[in-house]
């Protein structure tokens, strides 16, 4: 991420400087894994859609949080987890920017109440599946420098 969006992103907040830590790093990724797992293993049908939707974007957050990790930084809050994400260059790039629209539908489901489609929850798997497995081993790779 851009040099002067950081500053400002600590500035305001969004951001605290931490050393790199890297077992918080490898807890992170172990923990989105295993949460994607469980979430795409129950039945996806209309009562289950936002449990499900929801146990994607938990560990996709996951995943944004550890690549502010692995750059010295600890987000304080969602969007700024899922920012991280939307600048890494990885082969399905251009779905990374449906990350804002997943964490709108998130939020809705969470403060207003309303229910994600199955439609939705769908689109939020194939998500993790086209991008977010290529992120762990982005990550993964990047922790075997260390």
């Amino acid at each position: 991420m851009n040099e002067d969006v950081v500053a400002v992103l600590v500035r305001q907040g969004a951001l605290r400087v931490r050393q790199k830590d890297l077992e918080r790093i490898k807890s992170l990724i172990t923990s989105a894994e295993r949460d994607a797992l469980a979430a795409k293993s129950v039945l996806l049908n209309d009562e289950t859609a936002t449990l499900v939707f929801r146990g994607i974007y938990e560990p996709m957050r996951q995943l944004g949080d550890a690549c502010w990790w692995l750059v010295g930084y600890e987000p304080a809050d969602h969007q700024t987890s899922l920012e991280s994400l939307k600048d890494l260059d990885i082969k399905e790039k251009i779905r990374l920017n449906f990350i804002d629209r997943f964490r709108k539908i998130r939020n809705d489901a969470n403060y207003r109440g309303m229910r994600v489609t199955t439609a939705q929850a769908r689109e939020i798997l194939e998500f993790w599946d086209k991008c977010c497995v290529e992120i762990v081993r982005y990550l993964c790779k990047k922790l075997q420098l260390y």
